[in-house]
């Protein structure tokens, strides 16, 4: 029976092992292992990337928004605006520096924060927004952007599944005040364990940043903060150059898996995504709306298809925030009993993608 795995990190390595273990050796030879050569060179060419003015590693994408959030200032008694769909690490980031979530619904289509609805949320103590960019499609951002300039606000965004995205040919990473990226495994842009980095434009917020992710020091055994211990590994640094180098490429690929899906299952009572002219994703993730998902799902596993649901329960109805529980997200709601994510990455052949199309069109 044919297997098409919805994940296939095995396969990364296998593709890239000389590369790898080059880089591997490189490090353990060096006898350097933290903030070394390997994590000034990525961030330097990760900061090119994107074109933003800074970059510092991380140590997973749930620090770099925390730690992007309290550079910023933000904590006890402040509001933050904050999708109410989205994976709870964003939420979290919040939670952690002691400000208040306020959440805003999406746009249905786009699964994205809609613009439209920042003004209702808005409250006196508001001080920052954290637009999201859903399974690899960036957010509308010259809306949030006049927004937040017209009420002083703080704009960091959660770029943890768009390494590569375009927002009217803007690179994702400069988009806001600050952009929080996760290298965990899966992403577009993994890791071979835990990481994550931050971009800036403002040179003071960045010194912050890096300042605080170290300790709380600038300079070694001078503390002049209480700060945390999170900092990307010299060796997953050394990984990610390499990696760094061929995510266009597999980004590429990526789309070409998601255009076949989008034609192929267009005649299909799929909701499928919606593209804005102005987006360009990179499709972290395909990510589909029906009801009664379970039927589809089993069919595709029957027939050797792996799947997703990014994600089953939306934050606000976690135990993590009963207290929040009682809140009325009917969109967010909705979102979270249809989704569907089909398997989409760089391991995958323009044929396992038909196969997928077809067999769900048998489905139905």
């Amino acid at each position: 029976m044919t297997k098409i795995k919805f994940l296939d990190v095995g396969w990364t390595y296998t593709t890239l092992a000389s590369s790898l273990d080059v880089a591997a050796k490189r490090v353990l030879e060096s006898g350097w292992y933290i903030l070394g050569a390997e994590v000034k060179a990525f961030e330097k060419e990760f900061a090119t990337y994107t074109g933003a003015n800074h970059c510092i590693g991380t140590g997973n994408g749930l620090d770099s928004l925390e730690l992007a959030l309290r550079a910023a200032g933000i904590g006890p008694g402040d509001d933050v605006l904050v999708p109410s769909n989205t994976y709870i690490a964003t939420w979290l980031a919040v939670t952690r520096t002691g400000a208040n979530i306020v959440p805003v619904e999406p746009i249905e289509a786009t699964y994205n924060m809609n613009p439209a609805n920042l003004e209702q949320a808005m409250t006196k103590n508001t001080k920052a927004i954290i637009p999201v960019h859903l399974y690899g499609q960036p957010a509308d951002m010259d809306p949030i952007m006049a927004f937040a300039e017209a009420n002083s606000l703080f704009v960091l965004t959660d770029a943890a599944q768009a390494h590569g995205s375009l927002y009217k040919g803007r690179m994702s990473g400069t988009l806001g005040h600050a952009a929080a990226f996760s290298f965990y495994p899966g992403k577009n842009l993994g890791a071979f364990g835990d990481g994550g980095a931050i971009t800036a434009t403002d040179e003071t917020i960045a010194e912050k940043i890096r300042t605080i992710g170290n300790y709380g020091s600038s300079e070694k055994y001078v503390h002049d903060s209480l700060g945390f211990n999170s900092r990307l590994d010299e060796m997953q640094a050394a990984f990610l150059r390499i990696k760094l180098e061929i995510l266009d490429d597999w980004n590429w690929r990526r789309r070409n898996i998601a255009d076949i899906y989008l034609k192929g299952l267009k005649d299909t009572p799929l909701v499928l995504p919606v593209v804005e002219e102005w987006a360009q994703p990179v499709w972290h993730l395909f990510v589909v709306r029906c009801e009664g998902r379970e039927g589809l799902i089993t069919h595709l596993k029957e027939s050797g298809i792996e799947t997703g649901i990014h994600y089953p329960t939306p934050p606000h109805k976690q135990g993590a925030y009963r207290h929040m529980s009682h809140l009325s997200l009917p969109i967010s709601e909705a979102i979270h009993r249809e989704v569907v994510s089909l398997p989409i990455g760089p391991h995958m052949t323009a044929e396992q993608a038909e196969y997928v199309v077809n067999t769900i069109k048998e489905f139905y």
